[in-house]
């Protein structure tokens, strides 16, 4: 009975055109929300992480977690033009495997989503914080930070945080944002977007002539990393793998997208595209000009671009680099929110999540409460918990993911051969095994720390579903009236 509600991808369409999303985005506005998504804390923050696991070779580790993303792009890009609605690799799986699997990549998603728009409000507070202290504004210190994280002082004594103040308010600020329009956010992801993509231009102007080859020696400080060891190479890209997620809230976003089988695989591979691009220069310019050694100044830095920038000669581009990240970031969070509530609202118009939050906004046209909801939950992740934490926590959700995406288009090739397909995965049979074996290293390379999360927290899931979720379910209820 666990695998027999399995709901037809012709149901899922009339579900979609019954109690539906105002159609409104096009490929510009897809690429722009993918870009949006995807260059933020990753490129502006987490290679101080990555420096610190695996020092030069981070350049490796970019390679690796971008290249497992781009084969999660193309499998992603074949189902979402078969079934153009929102809710992602939930709905994809339920069309697939049934609902028990479904619900649990639903549940992981939240990991993927609100916890990553947690990480990226903590990353921007970083910055907001740094840039308030040195204009004598300062906020005490156990505002700055949550009570989980660990605060390094100049004269190397540590403190502990209370409350990330800032974090907390630009996550309301967001989800205010969303609640109005999407369209309006859109617009405004797609300022921001040129905004990231400016002071990323000005970074690698002005560091690239900074390279030195003796920056990348030792090049392996760490080596490649072990298996639950969460450092060397493949620990780097198992965190620096959040530089890249967000990339298939694009899809999230097809129910709302004019012409989806067209648009969504040109917003899906053409974000991934360029952002990629944009890492693996970046990544070459700050190791090549200042060195990553793990326990060096770039591995310690908040602001690691910034901090480049006013090692090599450039304090005042750096400070506009830090700037950029300030008003940029925002844009991270929206998305990340954007993909949370639209697949807490297709579970919700599947029974399997409380009616409310399928509710549509008469005037903005948009899931008011869920967002409501989700805003509020991130805005508390965010007060409370740091960067690090946040960030692999949502890579193992985006990884569970990953997994089942790439599994289930293999399985839909094998079941209905003859199903139309608007876009094609190429070679699907060598692809997709090699994209599920990549999510399996990068899952495993974020250490037993917080493979122990997320299992406790699928624990979670399946008690929720079979106490709540199962008995509303309404594909479950209209099997047993049949």
């Amino acid at each position: 009975m666990l695998f027999q509600r399995v709901k037809s991808i012709e149901h899922i369409l009339e579900s979609a055109q019954k109690k539906g999303l105002k159609r409104q985005l096009g490929a510009f506005d897809l690429t722009m929300l993918g870009i949006g998504a995807i260059i933020g804390t990753g490129i502006f923050v987490l290679t101080s992480v990555a420096a610190d696991k695996a020092g030069p070779g981070m350049m490796f580790s970019f390679v690796i977690a971008g290249f497992v993303c781009a084969l999660a792009a193309l499998v992603y890009s074949e189902i979402a033009a078969i079934v153009p609605v929102a809710g992602s690799a939930y709905t994809y799986s339920y069309a697939i495997f049934g609902e028990l699997a479904a619900w649990m990549v639903g549940w992981a998603l939240i990991l993927e989503y609100a916890v990553a728009a947690a990480a990226v409000a903590v990353g921007w507070s970083g910055y907001i914080n740094g840039f308030l202290h040195e204009i004598d504004f300062g906020l005490p210190l156990a505002l700055t930070a949550g009570p989980a994280d660990i605060i390094v002082l100049a004269d190397g004594t540590i403190s502990e945080g209370g409350f990330n103040l800032l974090a907390f308010l630009i996550s309301l600020f967001v989800t205010f944002l969303l609640i109005i329009g999407t369209a309006k956010s859109a617009r405004f992801t797609a300022v921001l977007v040129v905004v990231k993509i400016a002071a990323l231009m000005a970074f690698i102007v002005l560091a690239l002539p900074a390279v030195k080859a003796v920056n990348f020696e030792p090049m392996l400080p760490n080596g490649w990393g072990t298996p639950l060891s969460g450092v060397g190479i493949l620990g780097a890209a198992a965190s620096i793998f959040f530089a890249y997620i967000g990339f298939d809230a694009v899809s999230t976003a097809a129910e709302e997208t004019k012409n989806p089988n067209r648009n969504v695989p040109i917003g899906l591979i053409g974000s991934l595209t360029i952002c990629t691009v944009f890492y693996l220069i970046v990544a070459y310019a700050a190791v090549g000009a200042v060195g990553a050694q793990p326990g060096g100044e770039l591995s310690l830095s908040k602001e690691p671009l910034a901090f480049v920038l006013r090692e090599v000669g450039y304090p005042t581009v750096g400070n506009w680099v830090a700037s950029a990240a300030i008003i940029a970031l925002p844009s991270v969070v929206l998305m990340m929110i954007y993909g949370q509530t639209r697949v807490l609202f297709t579970m919700s118009r599947d029974g399997l999540m409380p009616a409310v939050f399928s509710h549509v906004h008469e005037r903005f046209h948009t899931p008011h409460i869920v967002t409501m909801v989700t805003g509020v939950a991130v805005a508390l992740f965010a007060a409370m918990f740091p960067v690090g934490m946040l960030a692999d926590i949502s890579n193992s959700g985006t990884l569970f993911a990953f997994f089942m995406v790439a599994l289930g288009v293999m399985v839909l090739r094998r079941r209905e051969p003859h199903l139309r397909r608007p876009f094609r995965t190429p070679m699907i049979w060598v692809v997709g095994p090699t994209a599920m074996a990549g999510c399996a290293l990068l899952f495993i390379s974020l250490g037993w720390g917080t493979i122990r999360l997320f299992l406790a927290w699928a624990v979670i899931g399946l008690i929720v579903y079979f106490t709540y979720a199962r008995q509303r379910s309404l594909l479950g209820n209209l099997q047993e009236a049949n």
